[in-house]
């Protein structure tokens, strides 16, 4: 199967797109419904569901579909939620979607579906060993990635440096609350990515989240071993990543 549809379910929009795998890109405009205000998994699946009705010219009845949401993803079960309503921890969440839409459903943690997506199409393709791709935004999420394998539901952005939660003092929000400067800024991210550099070894750094688009004034200032590079694929990575792994795992 070539086209598969993603979806990004977040905390202020339900977003979603047909995603031609053989290009890594949509094959389709970008479809976004505001997320219900009362954001339970039934709530949001009829939403889900407006979704794929959208794009049903464009899909194959028995085409799979991967979901991205906000939270860590353990064997399809979500044990915890942050930004979507608290009747979702402990959810069957995966068997749910699947049940309630008739199709075969492959959920994943947001920032890991990014972290996918640019191995397979964007800043880290053709890398060979340790990937970690950091989002930074209102905290940090990360995505660890070896030879194309994905370790699920990291939450590097609270290992602890000097004595803090490193997304207490490093995020993208924090900057903006603390209004420093990008110099400033970068010496509290230079002291995260060594830490993480210490503790994995990786191969590539790949950053994320909006900030990225701003990459030039930060990375320079960064004195890294490991090359770290701004993310390609920018708000398409998480629908991107969940088409590919949910198409990886109908084979």
């Amino acid at each position: 199967m070539s086209t598969v549809l993603g979806i990004d379910i977040g905390g202020s929009g339900v977003k979603g797109a047909p995603v031609d795998l053989t290009k890594g890109d949509f094959a389709a405009d970008r479809h976004r419904i505001a997320t219900p205000s009362k954001s339970t998994p039934k709530n949001v699946v009829r939403v889900v569901g407006e979704i794929i009705d959208h794009f049903s010219g464009s899909l194959d009845k028995e085409s799979p579909i991967g979901i991205t949401v906000p939270a860590p993803v353990r064997h399809g079960k979500i044990p915890m939620m942050a930004n979507l309503d608290d009747s979702w921890e402990g959810l069957a969440a995966e068997k749910f979607f699947s049940d309630e839409l008739g199709r075969s459903v492959t959920l994943v943690n947001d920032a890991d579906a990014a972290g996918l997506a640019e191995v397979q199409f964007g800043a880290a393709k053709g890398t060979e060993g340790i990937v970690i791709l950091t989002t930074l935004g209102t905290g940090i999420g990360t995505a660890v990635i070896n030879d194309g394998v994905m370790l699920p539901n990291t939450e590097l952005g609270h290992i602890e440096v000097d004595g803090h939660d490193a997304e207490s003092r490093a995020a993208m929000s924090v900057k903006e609350n603390e209004d420093l400067s990008w110099k400033e800024w970068a010496k509290r991210l230079q002291r995260y990515y060594e830490t993480m550099q210490m503790l994995f070894w990786p191969d590539l750094f790949v950053v994320g989240g909006g900030v990225s688009k701003k990459h030039e004034k930060f990375l320079p200032l960064l004195d890294l071993e490991t090359p770290i590079v701004p993310a390609q694929l920018q708000n398409k990575a998480g629908i991107i990543g969940a088409a590919w792994l949910a198409a990886e795992r109908a084979r």
